[in-house]
């Protein structure tokens, strides 16, 4: 099988992180541990549907690590990996693009953005 080529790097990061929600995911997953009902909850928009299969991407692409408890009802958890700790940075630049990119276009970036808890550092 012929191995897929690239023009430029940043489409092999796109292809991992890429997408409306991924991004979003791991923003939350920056602030600790999250079980599929507490990121649901965060994303009020996102589908099940889709947020399970974005968490199954980012597990196979070593991204996130799943993790399983033994115990009833089961319980299962999600984390960046060490791997994913790696995106940090990018994904605190993209948030703070964001932001600068909301101030331009619309001013007052607290009535776009909404109340959680990765933009609390926004309010003083």
């Amino acid at each position: 099988m012929k191995k897929k080529k690239y023009n430029i790097s940043v489409e092999v990061t796109l292809e991992v992180i890429g997408g409306k929600w991924k991004c979003v995911i791991l923003c939350h997953l920056t602030h600790g541990k999250k079980r599929t009902s507490e990121l649901k909850r965060l994303m009020p928009n996102i589908t099940q549907k889709m947020l399970t299969q974005q968490l199954r991407e980012l597990e196979e692409d070593g991204i996130i690590n799943r993790i399983v408890y033994n115990e009833v009802p089961p319980k299962v958890e999600y984390e960046l990996s060490d791997y994913g700790q790696s995106l940090r940075g990018i994904l605190d630049s993209l948030c703070a693009w964001g932001e600068k990119h909301i101030a331009r276009e619309h001013g007052n970036h607290l009535e776009l953005l909404e109340d959680n808890v990765l933009n609390e550092h926004l309010k003083y």
